[in-house]
């Protein structure tokens, strides 16, 4: 049978949503205390040596579409819910996101610990996103500035590791300020023996704005500038999107390398298929780093979507495997925060 549409207002209750403001204000601490007592994962990868990590840093950087709706990620209380979703099934590794989605999770986390319900982020990868400054459509978008996390902060913070990002537009100087302030961040991590989740795009300037330049020959050339990048390489994960040749792009490092998934188009079929023929490329692609196509696949409930992504990773599911757990019911209790202890 077909999943149901996933019902935001049942499964994440607004008085729990609207209550988030009121610990922000009364008790921050709650967010370090719960940061300190949470089960940290003990490896950076699953046994399978893959690992499926849910990307949630989207709002800070004025992204707000996803599959047709220009909006839809704006909403807070719809975004966290769906994350939640996801957290609350076994199929989900890690979460990232910048320093406010994850102090809301982890207060979200507190909550439910405190009300005898299961954590959803013990044992779970925690990485804070570094984040960039140069929004789309700005005039100073090359300039991309690190505006959330520092390495410092992460590790503070209880967090397991780092993301940052770098876009390469060999046309515009303003690209290498990035590129340098990238390799002062996997230095810092380096010093930490913390992993870095690394993600280099080449770009170019269209019509439309910037735009990713998804061909062979562009993906190996800033593969292997992102492996050469600080003063070791050890502790670098590097996040790609899958595109054609694949195959020589994965044979441009042996660092391992994540997947993204890329826009939604509501239709979460199309990552099955490219992550499924991006982890047959070599054996040094690891798995996927996903954030709208999971959280937000359109009607689809979230929790099943990304059931369907961590069997790909880690069973080697095929897409039409994949699409046929992706129509079947999630087996998650929609009221599962029904019941949450607030005050």
């Amino acid at each position: 049978m077909n999943s149901k549409p996933f019902d935001i207002e049942t499964f994440f209750p607004r008085k729990v949503f609207n209550y988030l403001t009121e610990v922000r204000i009364q008790q921050p601490e709650r967010v370090a205390n719960r940061a300190r007592n949470r089960k940290r994962p003990e490896s950076w990868v699953k046994s399978s040596g893959n690992i499926v990590i849910l990307a949630a840093d989207h709002p800070a950087r004025a992204i707000t579409s996803a599959a047709g709706d220009p909006h839809i990620m704006g909403n807070r209380h719809s975004y966290l819910g769906r994350l939640v979703r996801v957290l609350s099934s076994p199929a989900c590794d890690g979460i990232l996101g910048t320093p406010d989605i994850l102090e809301d999770l982890l207060i979200v986390d507190d909550l439910m610990v405190e009300s005898g319900l299961d954590s959803i982020l013990d044992g779970r990868i925690m990485v804070g996103t570094m984040n960039r400054g140069g929004l789309a459509g700005t005039a100073f978008e090359m300039d991309d500035t690190f505006t959330a996390y520092t390495v410092d902060r992460i590790a503070a913070s209880g967090l397991d590791a780092a993301k940052a990002m770098f876009r390469l537009d060999t046309t515009n100087p303003d690209s290498l300020k990035t590129l340098t302030s990238c390799a002062q961040a996997i230095d810092a991590c380096v010093d930490r023996d913390m992993p870095m989740y690394l993600e280099p795009l080449p770009v170019r300037l269209g019509a439309n704005g910037y735009e990713v330049i998804k061909t062979r020959e562009a993906m190996i050339e800033i593969v292997g500038i992102a492996a050469g990048l600080g003063k070791s390489s050890l502790n670098t994960w590097i996040k790609i999107p899958y595109t054609d040749g694949y195959q020589d792009v994965a044979r441009a490092t042996t660092s391992p390398i994540l997947m993204l998934g890329g826009e939604s188009s509501g239709d979460p079929s199309r990552i099955f298929s490219e992550f499924a023929n991006g982890l047959s490329a070599g054996p040094n692609v690891r798995g996927a780093l996903v954030g709208r196509n999971a959280h937000h696949p359109g009607t689809h409930d979230p929790g099943v979507v990304a059931k369907a992504v961590y069997h790909v990773v880690h069973d080697q599911l095929d897409p039409n495997g994949a699409t046929e757990i992706m129509n079947q019911d999630t087996g998650l209790p929609m009221d599962l925060l029904a019941g949450i202890k607030l005050g």
